[in-house]
């Protein structure tokens, strides 16, 4: 009977667990989206990684840190790697962080004239 009862406490911890992991990844409740932001500027750095690829991009009023889609919706988009190399000049749309006064979501992105929804 106590293995039984450990048992399912084990099972009830991950499964709590597993949803708040869930629940801090797709936070998207950070970002203010009734103060959208159009920035342009150029890559500094750029991340084509899970869960979200990232790059920090430099405007010309200070420096980002832009969160893009996940890399697989990024390259079914068009989007690829090879597109966010450092020194290229982006465009993105999107919503600042509430907290983070560096870091926004982005919503849109356009590179060398091509643009890309990412929601």
């Amino acid at each position: 009977m106590l293995t039984r009862r450990a048992g399912a406490l084990a099972i009830a911890v991950a499964l709590l667990a597993t949803a708040a992991a869930v629940g801090a990844h797709h936070g998207w409740s950070g970002y203010d989206s009734s103060r959208p932001l159009d920035l342009t500027g150029v890559i500094r750095e750029a991340g084509y990684e899970h869960p979200h690829a990232y790059l920090r991009l430099e405007a010309p009023e200070k420096a980002w840190v832009v969160v893009l889609a996940p890399p697989s919706r990024m390259e079914r988009r068009g989007v690829t790697r090879e597109m966010l190399k450092v020194g290229t000049a982006a465009r993105v749309v999107g919503y600042p962080h509430r907290t983070e006064p560096d870091e926004m979501r982005a919503e849109r992105i356009t590179i060398n004239g091509k643009t890309v929804e990412l929601r």
